[in-house]
């Protein structure tokens, strides 16, 4: 494997691992709410456009389906299970176990109704696949897509929140949830829209990600574990830091997997305890802790 390769590879791994990492960091970053079920609606999202796909239509029509559905049931789930404990506990540090709690209950709920409804099985479908010459490298369209979508979805997302006034209350409430209601922001408005559009970055992501890997029902936790180191390499809450540590963590294992593919696993989590020694709070620093 040429540099060229090891380049285009380690992008596009980085690229769907900070994809992943980002509506998970928005949720905890402004919800405080560490979202167990993540990766269950991440794969949720991949069956309606596998579904889409077996109609004969591109998956990517899936999107119009997925992303509003995965935002409007992440803020349906926010004020119904969560704004209750949010009222109990203050929106202090007890917020935070009694939300993973209550969303590792939520995980075994989603999962089990795709267990019903589409079994354990794995499934899948290729769109996209055409290789794709870049300097002499070959990659995939599919995953080539996956790269373009997380560094506008980045971009987007730093321009919603740096340069816009719902931007800056989301900022405000992730950096002071206490005192945002005292210049007028709605905590509890905006982090039901913080989780929401968290539910609408997985929809795509999962929709993306169905198009060049298998899944299958039970997978969502690996992606949800995933997300989660990204989120403390980069920095929780941090849209930067997630996208600069899941590119860091796709160049380390593309580079390990060249090398020893027996070793990725870890690579990634020695990766993982290193930047916490050094960094504590991650690349980036967490916003508002």
């Amino acid at each position: 494997m040429n540099f060229v390769d090891v380049l285009l590879t380690g992008a596009t791994l980085g690229g769907l691992y900070a994809l992943v990492a980002m509506g998970l960091t928005l949720q905890y970053g402004v919800a405080r709410i560490m979202n167990l079920s993540y990766g269950e609606f991440l794969i949720g999202a991949a069956f309606i456009a596998w579904l889409v796909s077996k109609l004969g239509l591109s998956p990517l029509w899936g999107l119009l389906l997925a992303v509003p559905l995965g935002f409007g049931v992440q803020w349906l789930v926010y004020r119904v299970l969560m704004v209750p404990l949010v009222k109990r506990t203050g929106a202090g540090p007890q917020l935070e176990v009694d939300s993973i709690l209550a969303t590792f209950g939520l995980l075994f709920i989603v999962q089990g109704l795709m267990l019903l409804q589409f079994t354990g099985n794995y499934h899948s479908y290729s769109y996209l696949a055409e290789p794709v010459q870049i300097l002499g490298a070959t990659v995939a369209a599919n995953r080539l897509l996956v790269l373009c979508v997380a560094a506008a979805a980045a971009a987007g997302l730093f321009l919603l929140l740096n340069r816009t006034r719902v931007g800056t209350s989301v900022r405000a409430v992730a950096v002071s949830p206490q005192f945002a209601p005292l210049v007028g922001i709605n905590v509890r408005q905006r982090a039901a829209q913080a989780y929401g559009l968290g539910g609408a970055l997985v929809a795509v992501c999962g929709v993306l990600v169905s198009m060049f890997l298998p899944f299958s029902a039970t997978m969502g936790i690996m992606f949800t574990m995933k997300a989660l180191i990204v989120v403390i390499m980069g920095g929780v809450g941090n849209l930067m830091g997630a996208l600069v540590a899941g590119l860091l963590l796709g160049f380390a294992e593309t580079i390990v997997a060249s090398i020893e593919p027996a070793l990725i696993l870890a690579v990634n989590y020695g990766l993982f305890l290193l930047v916490l020694l050094v960094r504590p709070t991650g690349l980036f620093g967490s916003v508002g802790r």
